[in-house]
C-alpha cells in the first residue's frame, strides 16, 4: 500500500512548483468571484465557495503523477461517454437545453469535464502513436473516438462546447506531431465547406440547425434587423463594454441604465460576464482580464516545452489551448466578433463545475512541471 502511495505521489522538489502560475489562476478567480458578485450578488458566494474547492483539488492533482493518471486514459474515455449518455437520459433541462445532472447539493456540467478528459485521452492516446500521428489508421482512429463526443454533446443541444471541443481536438492533433502537409489537406476542404454550410443554413427552412441557433446568425449579420429581438443581448453588452470608458463605472453600481440593472443581458454572470467587466472596470479592466488569461496560456506553454515526455507536453498544450480558446469565443462573442453562443470565460464566469475543471487542468499542468526533464 506503501509502494502504491509513493508512485502515486511521487517525491517532488518545491523549487520546481509552478508558484507563478498558481498566483495568476488564484489573482483572475478573485477577479472573478467580485465580478460575478457585481453581476449577481446572491451567487458571490457560491462563486466563491467554488474557487476554493477548485483551489484545494488543484493542489491535490498537482501532487498525483500524470503518468499514473493517463495509464487510466481508457477509463476516463468511457467514464465520459457514460456521463454525457446520462444527460441525454436524466439531464436536468435549463432554458430548452439538458447539459446538467442534479446531483442534489448542486447541478454538475459533464460537457465541462469532457474538456480536461479529451486532453488526457489524446495526450496518452498520441503518445502511444507518436512515431504514427501522420499514418491514416491513427488519424481516422483518433477522430472516430472523438465523434460519439460531439455527437453527445450536439445533441444536449450546445453547439458552443460543441465547436470548443472541436477546436480542441485539432490543436491537440497538431501538437501530436500532425504535418503541415495534412493540415494544408485539411484546410483546403473545411473552408469552402464551411462557406458553403453558411450559405446553406441562412436559407430559410434548412434542416441542419435549430431555429434559434440559425436566429443567431442571421441577427449576427444582420443585427439591426434583429435588434429587438435575437441580437439585442449582443448589442447591448457591446454598449456597456463602450459605455465602461477607460476605467469603468466601478462595481457594485447602482446605475440604472447598466445592463444588470436594466436587465437588458438575461445571465450577465455567465456568458456576458465580459459586458459586466467591460461596463465596471473599463478598458483597462478588460485589458487587465485578457492579459492573465494570455499570461496563464503562456505559462502553460512554457511549462509544457520542459515536459520530460510528449504526454506531459500535450497535457500542456491542451490546458493552454482550452483556456486560451474558450477565451477568445467567450470575448468574441460579447464584443460581437462571433454569432452568439453560450461559453463561459475560464475563472471568471459563474458556474462551479466550470471553475473546478480548470483548476484540474492547472493541476495536471502544475504535476509536469514537477516533473521537467532535467537534460533541457
Amino acid at each position: 500500500m506503501r509502494k502504491k502511495l509513493l508512485y502515486l505521489f511521487k517525491r517532488y522538489k518545491l523549487k520546481d512548483y509552478k508558484f507563478s502560475l498558481v498566483a495568476l489562476v488564484t489573482l483572475i478567480s478573485i477577479l472573478g468571484v467580485l465580478v460575478v458578485g457585481s453581476a449577481n450578488q446572491s451567487l458571490q458566494g457560491r462563486q466563491a465557495f467554488g474557487v476554493v474547492v477548485g483551489l484545494i483539488i488543484m493542489v491535490i492533482v498537482s501532487l498525483i503523477d500524470y503518468q499514473w493518471v493517463l495509464n487510466l486514459y481508457w477509463i476516463l474515455y468511457i467514464v465520459n461517454i457514460l456521463l454525457l449518455v446520462a444527460v441525454l437520459l436524466f439531464g436536468v433541462e435549463v432554458n430548452g437545453a439538458q447539459r446538467w445532472l442534479n446531483l442534489g447539493f448542486t447541478r454538475f456540467q459533464p460537457s465541462d469535464l469532457t474538456k480536461i478528459i479529451t486532453i488526457l485521452f489524446y495526450a496518452k492516446f498520441l503518445m502511444d502513436r507518436e512515431h504514427k500521428i501522420n499514418q491514416k489508421k491513427t488519424i481516422i482512429q483518433a477522430i472516430a473516438l472523438m465523434v460519439p463526443t460531439l455527437i453527445l454533446i450536439y445533441k444536449e443541444p450546445n453547439l458552443s462546447n460543441t465547436i470548443c471541443l472541436a477546436l480542441l481536438f485539432c490543436i491537440i492533433m497538431y501538437l501530436g506531431g500532425l504535418s503541415y502537409r495534412f493540415i494544408g489537406t485539411v484546410l483546403a476542404i473545411i473552408l469552402p465547406v464551411a462557406i458553403i454550410f453558411l450559405s446553406i443554413v441562412v436559407q430559410p427552412n434548412q434542416k441542419l440547425l435549430r431555429g434559434y441557433q440559425q436566429d443567431r446568425i442571421l441577427a449576427w449579420l444582420e443585427p439591426e434587423k434583429y435588434a429587438t429581438e435575437t441580437a439585442y443581448q449582443q448589442l447591448n453588452s457591446v454598449m456597456a463594454i463602450g459605455s465602461g470608458q477607460l476605467t469603468g463605472k466601478g462595481l457594485n453600481n447602482n446605475t440604472t441604465t447598466s445592463v444588470k440593472n436594466g436587465n437588458f443581458l438575461s445571465e450577465p454572470e455567465t456568458d456576458f460576464i465580459f459586458a459586466i467587466i467591460g461596463e465596471e472596470l473599463g478598458f483597462v479592466g478588460c485589458c487587465i482580464v485578457i492579459l492573465l488569461l494570455l499570461l496563464i496560456v503562456i505559462e502553460c506553454i512554457l511549462i509544457g516545452q520542459k515536459a520530460k515526455d510528449t504526454g506531459g507536453r500535450l497535457i500542456c498544450g491542451g490546458v493552454a489551448a482550452l483556456i486560451g480558446t474558450q477565451s477568445f469565443i467567450n470575448v468574441s462573442v460579447a464584443t460581437m466578433i462571433f454569432p452568439n453562443t453560450g461559453i463561459s470565460l475560464p475563472f471568471i464566469s459563474y458556474g462551479l463545475t466550470s471553475v473546478v475543471c480548470f483548476f484540474i487542468g492547472i493541476g495536471l499542468v502544475l504535476n509536469v512541471g514537477l516533473q521537467p526533464n532535467k537534460y533541457q
